[in-house]
């Protein structure tokens, strides 16, 4: 550590010695987060624009963007720290258990509820929305493993209230669009996990994010402007299972992804101190105005996302401890958002439609965290009957007790004889 960092005022430690799994904020950061993609989306759903982040940072970003940006840093840390501590099976199951229930019951709860009652409302009939040729299977089909492969409307619903100048987003749940980078980024630290990385060569994982700064840096350099967007948003890859990906958002996403990543992995060199925090709350913030967000400001937003989890005041470190509505706010958001507009809600302005948004989306995250994630997660530690019979077969069997009355055996030493 740096003797000149450690004398200026505000040094609290390094991230290994003030980090605990049971004492830190993460929990608010990420109901932080979800909400703020809740009041995102407000705009473009139910007004047609995207929300005034985007004009102040000069077409960058936008607040729901960053609380991605946000979870990913914090996803980073998180996952390669369960990658590095489990064996790469449990790892791909805790994973899963944590992702796809709660992803599957949103998309049950609106192809079946919300977007039918949405049918009826238009029509006055439910009849013809289960036979309609983009209908809800075809939508479930489409969007189970993330990869909204069907399209984004389900029996032309959303289509009629752009037509009614209801609602201006034309999809049931545009926020679904991260989550397979995330599972992406899962993958990508089970590989680490089985090659090593993350306990014997943990190096790599800087200089890949180093790598991908690399790319960022010089699609900004090449950008037509200091305040643009850099790079083609519009190139894709196709990636086995989870379908198309933006390179942009592949590349950007992984990058703050490894930063958190590197956070953990080297967490006993990260120095926690008050000013560089200051500092990178000043950085976020020119960036922000003046261009360069991608750059800088990614970076400077993770740094102030961890030093939030270890300093927030003690009270905050309770939320989300024993019950994580984070992710249920973030799956049905834009949903409930966009069946609010459909009824009209939005004509009553934007305080009383965002306090409506968010008490509907509260309680289905509360409804997904009680009846389907919660219960789900217990069954972290479970083991297939065929696993268990493997493992007993690879476990050698204990040496016999010996006899009552004859001289004890120690496995450390030659065995005593009578």
């Amino acid at each position: 550590m740096n003797r000149r960092l450690r004398a200026l005022p505000g040094y609290r430690g390094t991230l290994a010695g003030l980090y605990s799994s049971r004492a830190n904020s993460f929990g608010i950061l990420r109901l932080v987060l979800a909400s703020s993609v809740v009041v995102s989306h407000m705009y473009p759903i139910a007004w047609g624009h995207l929300d005034p982040l985007w004009k102040h940072s000069g077409l960058q970003t936008d607040i729901g963007k960053m609380a991605v940006v946000g979870f990913f840093v914090l996803s980073g840390f998180m996952i390669s720290g369960s990658g590095a501590r489990t064996s790469i099976g449990r790892y791909s199951w805790h994973r899963a258990l944590r992702i796809l229930p709660g992803l599957w019951g949103s998309l049950l709860v609106s192809a079946l509820l919300i977007v039918p009652a949405l049918y009826y409302y238009l029509h006055g009939t439910i009849h013809g929305y289960l036979h309609h040729a983009d209908g809800p299977v075809p939508y479930l089909e489409g969007t189970w493993n993330t990869s909204i492969s069907n399209g984004w409307d389900i029996s032309g619903v959303m289509a009629e209230g752009r037509d009614r100048g209801t609602n201006f987003d034309p999809g049931v749940n545009g926020a679904l669009w991260s989550l397979k980078y995330e599972i992406l980024c899962y993958v990508m630290v089970g590989l680490f996990a089985v090659a090593g990385v993350l306990t014997r060569a943990r190096k790599f994982v800087p200089l890949l994010a180093g790598a991908l700064g690399v790319l960022i840096i010089n699609d900004w350099l090449d950008a037509p402007g200091w305040r643009g967007i850099p790079g083609d948003m519009g190139s894709a890859v196709n990636v086995p299972f989870l379908g198309a990906m933006s390179t942009h958002f592949l590349i950007h996403l992984g990058f703050v992804f490894l930063i958190g990543a590197t956070f953990n992995l080297y967490r006993e060199r990260l120095p926690i101190h008050d000013g560089l925090a200051l500092l990178s709350a000043v950085v976020l913030g020119l960036t922000l105005h003046f261009g360069g967000l991608f750059v800088f400001g990614y970076p400077a937003f993770a740094y102030l996302l961890l030093w939030l989890a270890i300093r927030l005041p003690r009270p905050f470190q309770k939320v989300g401890r024993k019950r994580d509505y984070s992710y249920g706010i973030y799956i049905y958001g834009f949903t409930v958002e966009q069946a609010l507009a459909m009824l009209g809600y939005a004509k009553y302005g934007k305080p009383v439609y965002l306090a409506l948004a968010m008490a509907g989306t509260f309680v289905l995250a509360v409804l997904s965290w009680h009846l389907l994630e919660s219960p789900v997660m217990k069954l972290k530690n479970w083991t297939p009957w065929f696993v268990r019979r493997l493992k007993g077969r690879s476990t050698p069997p204990a040496p016999p007790s010996p006899p009552a009355g004859s001289p004890r055996q120690d496995n450390s030493s030659p065995t005593v004889s009578a």
